[in-house]
């Protein structure tokens, strides 16, 4: 999509469609044009027989040449006001749907109040879904988190701190 829609998609400063360091090219979340589209997507998936709608990867870019990166839907507007209004958005578009949805976020937005630069806030994301999926990889988190020097040798415990902190901050 965002090779065939480059006006849509996040681009380098002089207009070329940005890539990151695994090549992966980013639509602009305010993008309508992409928003019908996997509307359109979900809809088909719900009417040949799939029972949750799940949407990964609804992130602002995080690697790669940051300093080359331009957003022409989204501009200079914080981040996490585009995600939310990208959810809202959807949310809207599939009412009525009949059938669960569900965003992933990045795992340490249980526990972080930041977007983490990505756009992503536990909160903002909530109300526009049926369930949250956070991706708590012990292995993501940095050294010293919650006291560990290697945290993915504590997968028990971080998932247990991120999934608490989560359900707490949702409460």
């Amino acid at each position: 999509f965002a090779k065939t829609h480059i006006a849509e998609s996040v681009q380098t400063k002089s207009g070329a469609l940005w890539k990151d360091r695994k090549g992966l090219s980013f639509i602009d979340p305010p993008s309508s044009l992409y928003r019908s589209y996997i509307v359109r997507l979900a809809k088909a998936s719900e009417r040949v027989g799939f029972d949750e709608l799940n949407f990964d990867y609804v992130r602002f870019p995080s690697d790669g040449d940051m300093k080359n990166i331009a957003f022409p839907l989204s501009g200079n507007r914080p981040k996490p006001d585009v995600l939310e209004e990208f959810f809202k958005n959807l949310h809207g578009d599939l009412s009525g749907i009949g059938i669960p949805t569900s965003v992933d976020l990045f795992g340490m937005t249980t526990n972080n109040k930041d977007d983490l630069n990505i756009g992503q806030v536990l909160e903002r994301a909530a109300p526009y879904f049926d369930y949250i999926d956070p991706m708590v990889y012990p292995s993501h988190y940095p050294p010293t988190f919650q006291g560990f020097k290697n945290p993915a040798e504590h997968p028990y415990e971080v998932v247990l701190f991120a999934m608490k902190s989560g359900a707490d901050r949702l409460r």
